[in-house]
């Protein structure tokens, strides 16, 4: 019941953040350390069995991931464009929408009555493909604009993302007995964790909350959208049945949204983080939403 509630911790511990931001504002540096927490908790619960599911669904995967890579960061990109978004925002949007799928896809898809085993294979899969691929997205849309420090991305989310998820994939695997001990805490240390860090980035941005947040708000709601619904029909169309459909519609539609916001604040600026502080939220209501009807639709069948 406390992780379900998450979006309500969230917009409390944000609401917080934005009007008393100087208690937040000096854990700037800790977003990273805090981030590589919730990857390693990630990490921690999964196996190396799970990554050969990859090959029983391999269409699917591959299906998805296209899907993740391609529909979010054009969808991410065309919407700050033609919302006329500032050159800071428009990194934030595109950096969500070239983020992984985000783990809160997992608990959705498990929720919504999905395929479990395709969620967790696909969020292990996008996780490790977006280290190369989200520095190159960002760069290729953006690269004439601003200077784009890929390679540096690069080394950073090896760092942040890569070796936390092995180092869990790894004690999971072989020293699973001790891990299964801890598995009770794991999903309440991920959801506090990245509360935190949405409460240090709303605190950073709190200046610009006032004038920009609704604009944004709409944006990433938007985005979140169109995420959702192309990830749920376009497989529809590819002849994909229902339960395989939705779970690869919040693979899409919902994104690592903290490590985008991470990744702002550590190479461009505490206004580029907002899209991604704001999409924690709603990514989370909006799932939790469409979890909950896809479940009583499944009863009701």
């Amino acid at each position: 019941m406390v992780v379900q509630l998450f979006p309500l911790w969230a917009v409390l511990l944000s609401f917080c953040a934005y009007l008393i931001p100087d208690l937040f504002v000096s854990f700037k540096l800790s977003i990273v350390p805090l981030l590589m927490v919730i990857m390693l908790s990630m990490g921690l619960t999964l196996q190396l069995d799970d990554f050969k599911k990859v090959f029983v669904n391999r269409k699917a995967v591959m299906v998805g991931v296209i899907l993740q890579f391609l529909v979010m960061p054009i969808s991410a990109y065309c919407i700050a464009t033609v919302m006329g978004f500032s050159l800071e925002l428009t990194i934030g949007m595109l950096l969500v929408g070239s983020v992984a799928g985000g783990t809160a896809s997992n608990v959705m898809c498990y929720l919504a009555k999905g395929d479990v085993a395709l969620s967790v294979s696909m969020t292990a899969i996008s996780t490790l493909t977006g280290v190369i691929l989200t520095p190159l997205l960002v760069s290729a849309f953006i690269g004439q604009s601003v200077n784009v420090p890929t390679y540096t991305m690069f080394i950073s989310l090896l760092k942040i993302v890569l070796i936390p998820v092995a180092v869990g994939v790894l004690a999971n695997t072989f020293l699973n007995r001790y891990v299964r001990k801890i598995n009770g805490i794991l999903p309440y240390v991920s959801m506090f964790t990245i509360v935190f860090i949405i409460a240090i980035v709303v605190a950073l941005s709190a200046d610009n909350l006032s004038t920009l947040g609704v604009s944004v708000m709409f944006a990433v709601m938007l985005h979140n959208g169109i995420g959702l619904m192309l990830g749920y029909w376009v497989t529809f169309a590819l002849g994909f049945d229902d339960k395989t459909c939705r779970t690869i519609a919040f693979e899409v539609g919902l994104q690592n949204s903290g490590l985008a916001s991470a990744l702002a604040i550590k190479f461009f600026t505490p206004m580029s983080a907002l899209p991604g502080s704001i999409f924690s939220i709603w990514h989370n209501i909006s799932g939790s939403l469409l979890a909950g009807y896809w479940s009583r639709r499944e009863k009701k069948v």
